[in-house]
């Protein structure tokens, strides 16, 4: 019997309760999968649809990726809707960002992120691909520089888990603060972790 198919039937036993699991293979089945043992029992669930379709791309990165820089209050907002496609998104996104840092200070920039939108056109949500997480713990290097705090706003638990991932990675995570919630809740969070009190790009949605 081959080692996956071995790996199978012992997915199959645990599934019907026929074979117990040690607390350290559930830590090792976490860090494979980038999330904490906590989130492994949780109840968010998703389709097992495949997120990464081509009409996922239709629209250009450069039309669903925006920011805004609030020099007066040293905020520098982003936002992006839908899918990266693969690096080349995540690059022209980080040259945008570290451009617009550039004429800041060291640790002078609170940042504040919105990836609550990002999902398929079919609204199926979606988080950092590991190609695409690859190249965002280098943008995140480069942001470490200039930024006081960052905070996210994200579309689920997963992506939480998904986003502590990455600002672990790129040693960006004492810095970072990442969000999921009721969205006037959590966009509220957000504002009063970055000092302000209402945004031009990221507001809460309406009901």
């Amino acid at each position: 019997m081959s080692s996956i198919s071995k790996y199978r039937l012992a997915v199959i036993k645990l599934k019907r309760g026929e074979r117990n699991i040690s607390i350290v293979n559930i830590e090792k089945i976490a860090s494979a999968l980038c999330v904490s043992v906590e989130y492994l029992f949780s109840n968010e669930r998703f389709s097992t649809t495949p997120a990464y379709q081509p009409k996922d791309f239709d629209i250009p990165f450069k039309q669903r990726f925006k920011y805004h820089i609030d020099s007066e209050q040293k905020l520098l907002a982003f936002q992006v809707k839908g899918l990266f496609s693969g690096k080349r998104d995540v690059d022209y996104l980080s040259s945008v960002i570290i451009g617009v840092c550039t004429a800041f200070g060291t640790e002078e920039l609170n940042v504040l992120v919105d990836h609550r939108d990002m999902k398929t056109p079919d609204g199926e949500i979606a988080v950092y691909s590991p190609e695409v997480a690859e190249r965002a713990v280098i943008f995140q290097q480069e942001l470490l520089k200039y930024s006081k705090r960052v905070v996210a706003l994200c579309n689920s638990e997963y992506m939480v888990q998904n986003l502590n991932h990455v600002a672990t990675q790129s040693g960006i995570i004492y810095k970072a603060t990442h969000l999921y919630g009721k969205d006037k809740e959590m966009v509220g969070r957000a504002y009063e972790l970055v000092g302000i009190h209402d945004n031009e790009l990221i507001k809460t949605k309406a009901q």
